[in-house]
């Protein structure tokens, strides 16, 4: 008896997925949940933390365990997610260096959001740095694959 074994398609995976994103680098000393009632109060939007959406990242035989928050807008297919990039030394996206999160923008007019934002993230002091990130600079952007 025969077993046929299928592939999954991660390239396909990962263009569905950021289909119509954008991504913020973000540095800030801030704990992600202070960060995300700052950005909810700014911007008046509602990060929330996702427990189904946590990444799991195994190292060295050790998990750590990085949370993503979610702002799903009401009525429409548009969100925000917030990537806490780094915990207990373990780093989601080692090639981002010194950044601290990743706002992933996936709404229908991403390109201008993404402006916005940024320069709104500017103004905010607790906010170091934010800057718009290329996907195609990202070597191990299927990490940000929920």
């Amino acid at each position: 008896m025969s077993v046929t074994k299928y592939k999954l398609d991660e390239a396909f995976m990962e263009d569905a997925f950021f289909e119509d994103t954008a991504l913020i680098g973000i540095v800030s000393g801030l704990p992600a949940y202070r960060l995300c009632w700052m950005l909810n109060n700014y911007f008046d939007i509602e990060f929330a933390c996702e427990p189904d959406m946590t990444l799991a990242l195994a190292v060295k035989g050790n998990i750590s365990y990085l949370p993503v928050y979610q702002y799903q807008f009401p009525n429409s297919p548009d969100r925000y997610l917030l990537y806490k990039l780094k915990v207990d030394n373990v780093s989601l996206l080692p090639e981002t260096g010194r950044l601290d999160y990743i706002w992933l923008v996936q709404t229908a007019t991403y390109e201008t959001d993404v402006i916005d934002i940024t320069n709104s993230l500017k103004k905010i002091p607790d906010i170091t740095l934010s800057q718009i990130l290329e996907r195609s600079q990202l070597k191990n952007v299927k990490n940000l694959l929920v």
